[in-house]
């Protein structure tokens, strides 16, 4: 049974989380289960600390076990204090008030820590995806989840580049799998393309997704946020499709924002939780639908100094390049991780090439800490960001000037869409 509230104009109070999590809960035949909570890294917003403390005293004293997992997928791995910061306590509250708790991180690298569940054929991959793709996919996700009665699944749900929304059983492929299902999911998601697939609930990878996890030989169960800036407007609890369909169609309502015209320059402002470009690239993948043909994007983050944490060594090899130019050279770059592609080919954005020549749709900027020298050797445009004035793109929408703060998590869409998207 599906447990839930939420509206574009409430705000949920820790009192609101308590008693939905209190209806929920007592529905459920918990007491002695073996509970794994499986939460965020720091790069998406929500109200983690809220739930942690909610969940811990409501089950502390009904479950046998109670720990908690970052669903990382291929990010970088969060240090002890980090992930009490994520979580809202101390290292001393963790002996001395939540002493059940134990706190894991995803080693989505080590093969020793993951098992294969089933596998997803080729054709049953074809039937999805209509064609484009055709390929077996083992199904791998990592062993712990064999240790516990009840996989909790506690997140937030926002328009996603690869997925359509996130959420749901997302933080478990690919937040808890192997490389090779995400390498797939993500490259499926790039052959849609990016404004092809962001913001669309029912899609070729959602589908995929919840294919996988209905192998998972574990019970599974969902916390599904919405968030609305930093206010959390929805919860809804139940089976993973039920909670994430709900909390989908209200993120559909309070995370996407539509403009009448496009813009031939977007100042894209990345918040702090992105620590390298691997997850900035968001500030692209929200915005790219209302600039301008021939237009510019500018993601400014001077704290961003690294491509990426994980994969940057990658990157700096093939750089960031439009679809056609990894379709059209398959052999190539057959080598390369189809999840590093993807994410090569969204942070581009939409374009063409043909007869060796690349024109991408727009002007993907960095105004970074990201040295000038790299951003030529990685395709993508630089600007010094001490020379960047915020202010020089503020309150300019009717000159075609648009400035995004906060950006990565709300999708911008134009209202009558005449870019075909």
């Amino acid at each position: 049974m599906l447990i839930g509230q939420g509206s574009h104009e409430t705000k949920l109070t820790e009192s609101d989380v308590k008693a939905l999590c209190a209806g929920a809960f007592e529905q459920k035949d918990l007491d002695g289960k073996r509970v794994l909570c499986i939460i965020p890294d720091h790069s998406r917003t929500a109200p983690i600390d809220i739930l942690f403390r909610v969940v811990y005293r409501l089950l502390s004293a009904r479950v046998k076990a109670l720990d908690f997992m970052i669903a990382l997928g291929t990010h970088p791995p969060m240090s002890a204090e980090a992930i009490y910061e994520r979580v809202g306590i101390t290292a001393t509250e963790h002996r001395s008030t939540y002493p059940l708790v134990r706190f894991y991180n995803h080693q989505w690298k080590k093969a020793d820590q993951l098992t294969c569940i089933g596998t997803i054929t080729g054709d049953h991959v074809a039937d999805l995806s209509g064609g484009m793709m055709h390929r077996d996919v083992d199904i791998t996700i990592n062993k712990r989840i064999f240790d516990y009665d009840l996989l909790m699944i506690i997140g937030p749900t926002f328009p996603h580049e690869v997925v359509g929304f996130s959420g749901g059983n997302k933080y478990l492929f690919p937040g808890i799998s192997g490389e090779e299902i995400l390498n797939m999911f993500h490259w499926l998601g790039a052959l849609i393309t990016n404004p092809g697939i962001i913001g669309h609930k029912y899609t070729p990878v959602r589908q995929l997704v919840d294919l996988a996890a209905a192998m998972v030989p574990v019970e599974r169960y969902c916390i599904s946020l919405v968030v609305k800036g930093l206010d959390l407007v929805g919860m809804y609890i139940g089976s993973p499709e039920e909670a994430w369909k709900a909390a989908a169609e209200l993120s559909d309502k309070v995370n996407i924002i539509y403009k009448d015209c496009p813009f031939q320059s977007v100042l894209s402002h990345a918040p702090e939780m992105y620590d390298d470009l691997w997850t900035g690239g968001k500030c692209m993948y929200k915005l790219e639908q209302v600039v301008a043909d021939g237009g510019e994007l500018i993601i400014y983050a001077p704290h961003i100094n690294e491509v990426s944490v994980t994969h940057g060594h990658i990157i700096e090899e093939i750089g960031y390049h439009v679809l056609d130019y990894f379709t059209r050279q398959k052999e190539r770059f057959r080598h390369i991780p189809g999840g590093i592609r993807a994410h090569s080919t969204h942070v581009k954005g939409i374009g063409t090439f043909e007869e060796g020549i690349e024109k991408p749709r727009i002007n993907v900027i960095l105004a970074t800490g990201i040295s000038r020298e790299v951003c030529n050797k990685i395709n993508l445009g630089y600007k010094d960001p001490e020379s960047l004035r915020i202010e020089d793109y503020m309150n300019r929408e009717e000159e075609g000037i648009l400035y995004v703060p906060k950006a990565g998590e709300i999708l911008y869409r134009l209202r009558d869409n005449p870019l075909n998207f």
